[in-house]
């Protein structure tokens, strides 16, 4: 039996770090690309990590597996918001189809003038990025 649940978990963690895998791929900005990894990598990993425990069985591996999961769900979140406030402060290009920049007054932005962080709806505010 858990067996099977080893391979559910092994499968479905293989699922979720393929889906991730295609979202740094097909997502269109910095940002989401780094909401892709970071999310769904933490929940692939987390549950490759429990189908290994699961198909090993005994209380170390449990426990390391365990550990592992409960570091990668405390560190993942608090890495994902530091490289994205380190990209945002260093003027990394909005994607063109965002409507609001909610942090526009409340973090600096490096090679963003005024105009065009005021107008993020606008064609021309994304004139200027790569």
């Amino acid at each position: 039996m858990s067996q099977w649940i080893g391979a559910i978990l092994l499968l479905g963690g293989s699922v979720v770090c393929l889906f991730a895998a295609i979202g740094v791929l097909r997502l269109p900005d910095f940002f989401m690309r780094m909401h892709a990894a970071t999310k769904a990598g933490v929940a692939g990993s987390g549950l490759v990590l429990l189908g290994v425990a699961a198909f090993d069985g005994s209380a170390a591996t449990w426990t390391k597996a365990v550990l592992a999961v409960v570091f990668l769900l405390v560190t993942t979140p608090v890495a994902g918001h530091l490289i994205g406030r380190a990209g945002y402060v260093s003027g990394v290009a909005l994607w063109r189809g965002t409507s609001e920049d909610a942090l526009d007054g409340v973090l600096p932005r490096a090679g963003v003038d005024d105009e065009a962080s005021t107008s993020i709806s606008g064609d021309d505010a994304n004139a200027k990025a790569p």
